[in-house]
């Protein structure tokens, strides 16, 4: 039987890090590999690590590649270990959350960040349509720039080596 969550595990670290990729790559990697080792509902199809400074999403190679990978149905399920690795800013935040949320399949996120985690597959609380929600308003204060953000997020997948 097919499993019915592709994951995708996402880290964003920070340009400090960058001395020391080799270990933070192995480190990461293995993690996610052991968190979904055993899993009979998810399989992880891949993770995801920029060491960046850019706050933009576009501009995060390996985030992009990721979205790419979630409009395509390679992933659609993304787990970050914090919130915070998904994005910089409210406005990247809800920008992420607008685009995901308005893919013709559906994606889920997940993050590990006790007490206040993110899990749009149980969805406590009916975090997934809070989410869309303040998404869904946030964008609509301020469609021209979000169309903007979109496009560079588009050029930029469209600018990556398969």
């Amino acid at each position: 039987m097919d499993k019915p969550y592709l994951v995708g595990g996402y880290v964003k670290l920070a340009k400090l890090w960058e001395r020391h990729q080799f270990q933070a790559f192995r480190y990461h990697n293995d993690y996610y590999q052991k968190k979904y080792a055993d899993s009979t509902d998810s399989e992880l199809i891949g993770v995801y690590i920029d060491i960046t400074g850019n706050k933009q999403t576009y501009k995060r190679t390996h985030m992009v590649r990721l979205l790419r990978d979630c409009l395509l149905g390679k992933v659609n399920c993304i787990s970050t270990q914090t919130k915070a690795y998904l994005a910089a800013n409210t406005e990247e935040l809800c920008f992420l959350l607008y685009f995901l949320f308005h893919l013709p399949v559906r994606i889920d996120i997940v993050s590990e960040d006790d007490p206040l985690q993110i899990d749009t597959i149980r969805n406590p609380d009916m975090q997934r349509e809070a989410l869309a929600k303040m998404a869904d308003d946030y964008v609509a204060l301020n469609m021209p720039a979000y169309s903007e953000w979109e496009n560079k997020l588009r050029e930029a997948m469209n600018k990556l080596v398969s």
